[in-house]
């Protein structure tokens, strides 16, 4: 991704526009920066400035399909209405709260040291009327209570948000050291005695709350993420702090314990400060799970562990996942440090340390602790943790693959997929253009096993390999782990690369299609799973693409009448029932669709369309012995289904006027089934749908029906997040999507009346995007 692109979308995430300002009096009409780096050419503006530009404006310029370089903004000064071009790497977004106190400053280098340390204005945006503080004048500082926040000057065109500044009441020895009475030119803000008023930026002020009551023996105040010993019941336990509260005029501590009252591992509590001292006193048969790990991983726990690997720490609510962004040594400790980006809010800052800035990250995510206290993330069940590493080929094919007995895991059960299958980092981890391969492999394999017998088929030396890899590196991780890394996905493709079937595998985007068929045909030389009848002739295949003639007159179709008036004007009929039957829908290309909504059908009945084999009359129901090609568009009949008749049915049908024209044929009957007395029962050939593929934007996503019931659906996308930028990774996810499951049951004239963009959840992709259904027959899967 390149830089404009990091910004834009950095500007559009970090903070809302509307942000509430301290006094209320924000325009959010506009969007805030702050310049962060000046041309040293050029000897205004500096840096540390503040600029503003329209809202509006800005997200115009955003949506350009080439962000700018620049962006226009004005300087927000008093008196100034001078507007500068800015490079967009050279600028950070402020929310309205920042710029508030920021531009209570009016030293710019000052400015941009505090927005970059971030400690003191994290701590002013706490401030609230009546906080004991301390505040500097003049060199000193004077004890008092803040009795105002806000603006103490006008807002104007050029200067839409003025500085907000805080009124401090001095108190106690300090009264009279004041310089007002809480009027500032001639304005009344509060009320105190004459000199027992000042106003101040937040750089002036700090809270007097950490010292608070504070023990003798605590030599210095705590701070977020801070190891400490606290004492309940005179029993000594450690923890790490998590927050520094005030309740009804006390101080507490947040900690996250290593053992909580009863002993248990893991948990909160809150402690009076005075009960808490910096620091861990040892403690003599309690362990500590944050700063020392099991001693028997102890080689496995360094492995590896470097910038951008995804690690897991224990805290006191149970395990926490992040990814390392800062290595080395922090002040007062001899241990190597790790700064991690958590994946939850559970974390004490956006980076800082003590007011020092090790990286960044948004606010409650970053946490600082001992490189021993982390381990490679178990979610990916891989001894590799390093996402940022390179996926170079890997010389597989020396292996002895002749000798290794291939075993498979059997797919997910309803209450497996439930349990291991969904959330952020399950399904197959997309890399590189990889989402076409990633959801035909997650819908054909996580929950169905209508193609398992590709992975044993016996094959050529040259292809064994590949075939072990799709086996015990894709599909078994899935359905045992609910995850697998790109890396394996990427080896699969490196393999189908060096074996000659494409040069681009590695690096292009394809279609599903083309994937399953090198790796059906060219690869495992699977059967055909489509065989196909025309004109006496049997065709075979492994996919069917859907087309349709001009004149089809549908509207919102389902795929049963899609494939039927497919089957209808190509002349075809199944030589057979298929063990599995993959449709793609009626496209021209991915971009442009025939139908703004297609109904995947939950069955599909395809007795009527065998060239062979029993069928009913669609009339009286007895067994049909004519068919009439010409009566399948006669708008009297049903939308669906081939007209067949029996004898007598197609007497009476074809002697209306409308129908003399028609020529009916006689249907292939089994040989002695018309002479039995007592015809078995009729039983329709039916295939159920499980799992369907779409595509928007050429990005691939995928449906899957994981069990019995109406809503059991998930969604999977390879890709539905980054981590990092060029040097990151993606982040897979599977979610269930019951909604799917509501829309599937209504009518089709409901569907047609429901907006596209008011679907719920992620259901408008599956009817408005599909672009190959999967169809499995339960019961030929058990022949074939």
């Amino acid at each position: 991704m390149c830089a404009v692109c990091v910004f834009c979308v950095s500007l559009y995430s970090r903070y809302p526009f509307t942000s509430p300002g301290l006094g209320n009096m924000a325009s959010t009409d506009n969007v805030y920066f702050i310049l962060t780096k000046k041309d040293e050419w050029i000897a205004f503006p500096k840096a540390g400035s503040i600029f503003f530009m329209p809202e509006n404006k800005f997200i115009s310029e955003m949506k350009k399909s080439s962000p700018p370089l620049k962006l226009r903004m004005r300087l927000m000064k008093h008196h100034s209405g001078r507007e500068y071009d800015l490079e967009t790497n050279d600028m950070e977004q402020l929310c309205v709260e920042e710029v508030e106190l920021l531009q209570a400053l009016p030293d710019d280098a000052e400015r941009l040291r505090c927005f970059r340390e971030r400690h003191d204005l994290q701590a002013a945006m706490q401030l609230v009327i009546g906080t004991e503080v301390t505040v500097e004048e003049a060199g000193k500082k004077f004890r008092g209570v803040i009795q105002y926040t806000g603006p103490i000057t006008s807002a104007s065109i050029s200067c839409p948000i003025p500085g907000s500044f805080f009124g401090i009441e001095l108190q106690g020895p300090d009264r009279g050291k004041g310089h007002c009475d809480g009027t500032y030119r001639n304005v009344r803000y509060f009320t105190c005695d004459k000199n027992c008023g000042i106003f101040a930026p937040f750089n002036r002020v700090s809270s007097l709350l950490p010292s608070v009551q504070e023990p003798s023996f605590q030599s210095e105040r705590l701070e977020l993420g801070d190891r400490v010993t606290y004492f309940i019941d005179d029993k000594c336990r450690h923890g790490m702090v998590l927050d520094l509260l005030e309740i009804g005029g006390r101080c507490f501590v947040q900690i996250s314990t290593d053992k909580d009252e009863s002993g248990k591992t893991g948990g909160e509590v809150r402690v009076p400060l005075e009960a808490v001292v910096k620091g861990e006193l040892p403690a003599e048969g309690e362990s500590m799970d944050v700063d020392t790990p099991p001693e028997a991983d102890t080689d496995y726990l360094y492995m590896g562990l470097s910038l951008n690997s995804m690690v897991e720490v224990t805290l006191g609510e149970g395990n926490t996942y992040g990814i390392i962004r800062w290595i080395g040594k922090l002040p007062d400790r001899s241990e190597t440090m790790v700064g991690l980006e958590l994946d939850d809010n559970k974390g004490v800052s956006d980076g800082t340390f003590k007011g020092q800035r090790y990286f960044n990250c948004p606010m409650k995510r970053a946490l600082f602790v001992k490189l021993s206290s982390c381990r490679p993330d178990s979610r990916f069940q891989s001894t590799s943790s390093n996402h940022n590493e390179k996926m170079q080929p890997e010389d597989t094919d020396q292996t002895d693959h002749s000798t290794a007995e291939l075993q498979t895991v059997p797919p997910m059960s309803t209450e497996q997929v439930e349990q291991l299958l969904t959330g952020r980092m399950k399904g197959i981890q997309g890399h590189c253009n990889s989402c076409y391969m990633d959801a035909a492999l997650f819908s054909l394999f996580s929950c169905s096993s209508v193609l398992d017998s590709m992975l044993f088929k016996s094959t050529p030396p040259q292809d064994a390999p590949i075939q072990r890899t799709l086996l015990n590196d894709i599909v078994n991780p899935l359905r045992s782990n609910g995850f697998v890394e790109g890396k394996h996905i990427m080896k699969l493709r490196q393999q189908l690369q060096k074996h000659g079937y494409s040069q681009s595998f590695t690096t292009d985007e394809k279609d599903p299609e083309e994937f399953l068929s090198v790796i059906m045909h060219h690869i495992l030389a699977l059967d055909p799973l489509l065989k196909l009848s025309a004109a006496g002739k049997v065709q075979e295949s492994y996919c069917y693409q859907i087309f349709l003639d001009q004149n089809h007159r549908l509207v919102l179709p389902t795929v049963q009448q899609l494939l039927e008036h497919s089957f209808h004007s190509a002349g075809l009929k199944l030589a057979e029932v298929p063990s599995c039957l993959i449709l793609q829908m009626p496209r021209f290309g991915k971009k442009f669709k025939m139908f703004d909504k297609i109904i995947p059908s939950l069955e599909l009945d395809v007795t009527d369309l065998l060239s062979e084999g029993p069928q009913q009359c669609m009339v009286c129901g007895t067994l049909a012995q004519i068919e009439c090609i010409d009566c399948f568009k006669d708008p009297l009949f049903s939308p669906t289904g081939f007209k067949v008749f029996c004898r007598n049915c197609s007497e009476q049908v074809h002697s209306h006027p409308q129908r003399l024209s028609h020529k009916p044929e006689s249907l292939e009957i089994p040989k002695g089934y018309v002479e039995r007395k007592n015809p078995h029962t009729m039983i329709r050939d039916k295939m159920e749908l499980f799992a369907v593929l779409c595509i928007e934007t050429s990005h691939y996503v995928s449906f899957v029906k994981y069990g019995p019931n109406t809503e059991d659906w998930i969604f999977f996308d390879s890709m539905a997040d980054r981590q990092g930028e060029t040097d990151g990774f993606n982040i897979p996810e599977v979610h269930p999507c019951p909604e799917v499951g509501e829309y599937l049951k209504m009518s089709p004239s409901e569907l047609a009346h429901q907006a596209p963009r008011d679907m719920k959840g992620v259901a408008k992709r599956l009817f408005c995007d599909a672009y190959m259904c999967l169809y499995q027959s339960t019961t030929m899967c058990l022949y074939r």
